[in-house]
């Protein structure tokens, strides 16, 4: 898929320039290669995986960040690299952690960071309670087992960091229901007619 294609199908999301389009077209290669043997999306039209994953990321990402942004982030379950990735490839100057257990998931994201050239992208081939110390900004998306998911990603949280979620309309009420630490924003619409939405919490800041 061309760089000009992939733009006319991202403008509802966000608008990007020439560098980063062209990423996404060697992204989307390496992902279509790969599902053929690995289960990473069950999206398989490749005009389907650039509104669904890269356009939904990349609208968090701008929603999130700015393009100079420093911050440290994790993405839990990060899977296919989504929206892992897509923040990175946003925002160079930021600190990305893919924690992925998968060991074929991983292994694909390692040479997505490869082909792309990420310098500031980790990958992390453990569970999420092996991974030790917290961050800024915590992402989550599409995961298995959600509840137990949402409460190991509140952990990774440093006090005054967020907490973003992309999960279906439905789910807000599950995930703010708990008294878990953390201050929780009006649910924002992700484009793409899929009633998908960005949850956003703010943990709180102990007074001792």
């Amino acid at each position: 898929m061309t760089p000009v294609q992939i733009a006319a199908l991202l403008r509802p999301f966000i608008e990007l320039d020439a560098k980063l389009l062209e990423q996404i077209s060697i992204y989307i290669d390496l992902l279509l290669k790969w599902n053929s043997r690995v289960n990473l999306t069950a999206v398989r039209r490749a005009e389907d995986i650039v509104q669904r994953h890269f356009g939904e990321s990349f609208f968090v990402a701008a929603r999130m960040l700015s393009p100079q942004a420093g911050e440290s982030i994790i993405d839990l379950g990060s899977g296919a690299g989504f929206p892992g990735i897509p923040l990175a490839m946003f925002a160079p100057r930021a600190t990305v952690t893919l924690i992925e257990s998968n060991g074929k998931k991983a292994a694909f994201l390692h040479e997505v960071v490869r082909a792309l050239q990420l310098r500031n992208v980790t990958v992390f081939r453990q569970r999420a309670e092996d991974y030790s110390g917290s961050t800024q900004l915590v992402t989550m998306r599409a995961v298995e087992k959600f509840a137990e998911a949402k409460r190991q990603a509140a952990k990774l949280v440093q006090p005054g960091g967020r907490l973003a979620l992309m999960i279906g309309a439905g789910q807000v009420k599950e995930a703010t229901a708990e008294a878990d630490g953390f201050k929780w924003e009006e649910a924002v619409q992700i484009p793409g007619g899929h009633s998908r939405v960005l949850l956003v919490g703010t943990k709180r800041v102990r007074v001792e």
